[in-house]
């Protein structure tokens, strides 16, 4: 998703090659051909007047599928079982809807916001992280969602449908979501009841050398965590949403942390190999490390911090410039349906949108209950991310908060200051 996948795909590779072969048939009805097609969904040519990006109105009935697909992913959204054959929910999509997926993998999230922002690329679909969707939406650079045209919509979890929800219209179908823990090594570290555990100096010092944190400017948000409490005179409300002087109040707390740190891990698979190898005994976390090292027999645990924990949701999402609106469709209503979802937990070790993916024997024993699949209190309590902008919400109309781009700086400038001085001329 966000993170680069190909270690994580690496290691949900060996548990799928255990499980036997993987599921490659899901149940979708495929949507009507209706006479009428989404008229207007896609908004740009070289004659005549054009239409702002986003201009897209949503569709209200859909035709037969146009034959195309072509979407924009992050590594590991999508399988077709080109890492492994037992793994596929492209090739049945294409087989019952005739509609060819054509995709294209950004390496970065700023890859993937540049190739929807392109006006010569017409992208029908992006499987967007948090710090890129709310992006396009402000840019206007996907289309609203008729929800009433994906079957199965209303079984996604409520809280993940709400998430990209703006002034009564839906931008996104939830596909994936997790959570970010303080996992500790129980042999070695008392049970950690803060995020002081890994920001606060003297605490962090304890540990010094065996932290590992996520590489993530939306790690940022932990640290407001932690600052929310520890400084209460910063008046942090919302960890996403933060002043210059918030922000610059955690960019110090990072940079005091980092002698710290032994590692900060992008890939899921390193943080594994951290604590599997006794180099970390602390750090952030998501229920997906918890659960592999647990079954590998690991003295691991995951908690909650008094402070509350953040979280982040992947969804699928309309581009504004759309060539293919019905053939997306459907595949929103495919990656919603049960048994791809339960293909896409297993294969990614996330949490599906859909809590359908648990019921019978899709899943294997105890992985919902780990990764807290149908938890209504637990999603009640995550606090999901979203991107940083300059207005600070619903609570002031002013634009005196941080934008990405300034929460990337402070995240390199904290983290990596040798990479964020400019280098010297020869």
């Amino acid at each position: 998703m966000r993170r680069t996948a190909t270690a994580r795909v690496t290691a949900a590779r060996a548990r799928v090659a255990r499980a036997g072969t993987a599921r490659t048939k899901a149940v979708v009805a495929l949507l009507g051909t209706a006479a009428v097609a989404a008229a207007g969904l896609a908004g740009c040519s070289d004659d005549g007047p054009k239409e702002p990006a986003g201009a897209a109105r949503v569709a209200s009935t859909l035709g037969p599928g146009e034959g195309m697909l072509n979407l924009v992913t992050l590594p590991g959204s999508i399988e077709s079982g080109r890492t492994d054959p037992r793994v596929d929910w492209v090739t049945p999509f294409q087989e019952r809807t005739g509609c060819k997926v054509g995709l294209k993998v950004a390496a970065t999230p700023e890859e993937m916001a540049g190739l929807m922002r392109d006006k010569d690329r017409r992208y029908d679909g992006v499987a967007a992280p948090p710090e890129v969707a709310g992006r396009l939406i402000a840019e206007n650079q996907v289309a609203p969602v008729n929800t009433d045209l994906v079957d199965g919509y209303k079984k996604l979890e409520p809280k993940l449908r709400g998430l990209l929800e703006r002034d009564g219209k839906h931008y996104g179908i939830p596909y994936v979501w997790g959570s970010n823990l303080l996992m500790y090594d129980t042999r070695t570290v008392p049970p950690p009841a803060s995020w002081a555990a890994v920001f606060a100096p003297d605490q962090a010092r304890r540990h010094s050398g065996r932290i590992v944190m996520r590489d993530s400017p939306l790690a940022i948000a932990e640290a407001a965590l932690y600052l929310k409490g520890a400084e209460r005179k910063l008046k942090i409300r919302d960890p996403y949403s933060l002043t210059p002087r918030q922000l610059a109040a955690t960019g110090r707390v990072l940079a005091k942390q980092r002698p710290h740190v032994g590692e900060y891990w992008e890939i899921p698979a390193d943080a594994v190999s951290a604590f599997a190898g006794g180099r970390a005994v602390l750090g952030q976390a998501w229920p997906y490390q918890v659960d592999v090292l647990n079954r590998a027999g690991r003295a691991v645990r995951g908690v909650i911090p008094a402070e509350g924990v953040t979280g982040w949701m992947d969804a699928w999402m309309i581009g504004a410039r759309v060539q293919h609106p019905n053939c997306m469709y459907q595949w929103l209503q495919w990656t919603a349906s049960p048994d791809v979802q339960q293909q896409v937990a297993e294969w990614t070790g996330v949490a599906p949108a859909n809590p359908q993916a648990c019921s019978g024997d899709r899943l294997r024993s105890g992985f919902c209950a780990a990764y807290h699949v149908g938890d209504r209190d637990y999603l009640d309590g995550i606090l999901f991310a979203h991107a940083p902008s300059k207005a600070c919400g619903g609570e002031s109309e002013k634009n005196d908060c941080t934008d990405y781009a300034e929460w990337r700086r402070t995240w390199i400038e904290a983290t990596r200051p040798q990479a964020a001085k400019p280098q010297a001329k020869p």
